[in-house]
């Protein structure tokens, strides 16, 4: 790869489907210049298996994980190794998605059914710019930020704070509305109100319709 031709760039693969891991480690380990060092089934396990001596250059993070997804691994990345660079491996390109992982200040974006040669060039990509995109995600992206006051309005309205994040994501689950407020550590108008913002933010009208939209934003997943 152009510009990264005196090592291997050292690439770590955190995801939860070990069968698509390794695979994918298979393949990213036949790209010159390329080679898995690390590789971790959530963000808890990859965090243990950083050693400080020996750090990635890239990570290639899933989205929906157990114990600690990739929104709070990119999250806890940006703070703690902010020159490592960060893949996002996911199945969704929702625009609550797209925003929710660009505020965590992850610069590149890839479909798990992409191609090795696009991957390849992904890696490449990041490696020598900072970031990258595909073309699909691209125009998601322009036409979420074009200059448009309406456009802007609605992106700045579907934005959520980590705290709506959170409840969002146990909204999804049996919990009930006190459980929930206990899991968080805040009052039960509290969560009234997260969920009253989030029926408006989200254009729902009960649970289910805020379970359906994490759902299909790729905020949860469903067990398998």
């Amino acid at each position: 790869m152009e510009g990264i031709k005196d090592k291997p760039v050292k690439i770590a693969l955190v995801d939860d489907h070990i069968l698509l891991r390794d695979a994918l480690a298979t393949v990213v380990n036949t790209f010159e210049d390329c080679k898995i060092t690390l590789l971790a089934g959530n963000g808890k396990e990859f965090m243990e298996k950083l050693q400080p001596g020996n750090l990635p250059d890239l990570v290639i993070l899933d989205l929906n994980m157990p114990l600690i997804d990739g929104y709070e691994t990119a999250k806890w990345l940006r703070t703690q190794y902010p020159e490592m660079h960060v893949l996002v491996l996911t199945m969704y390109d929702s625009e609550i998605a797209l925003i929710q992982l660009l505020q965590t200040g992850v610069k590149g974006f890839l479909k798990k059914d992409i191609h090795p040669g696009e991957l390849r060039y992904a890696i490449q990509s990041v490696m020598n710019t900072g970031y990258y995109y595909s073309h699909n995600t691209t125009g998601r992206l322009v036409n979420l930020f074009k200059n448009d006051g309406l456009r802007n309005s609605m992106l700045h309205t579907i934005i959520l704070s980590p705290n709506e994040l959170t409840f969002l994501k146990l909204a999804s689950t049996d919990l009930t509305y006190k459980e929930i407020a206990l899991k968080m550590k805040i009052s039960p108008r509290t969560i009234d109100n997260y969920r009253d913002s989030l029926f408006i933010k989200l254009n729902a009208r009960s649970r289910v319709g805020l379970a359906l939209y994490a759902i299909k934003s790729g905020i949860v997943t469903l067990p398998y």
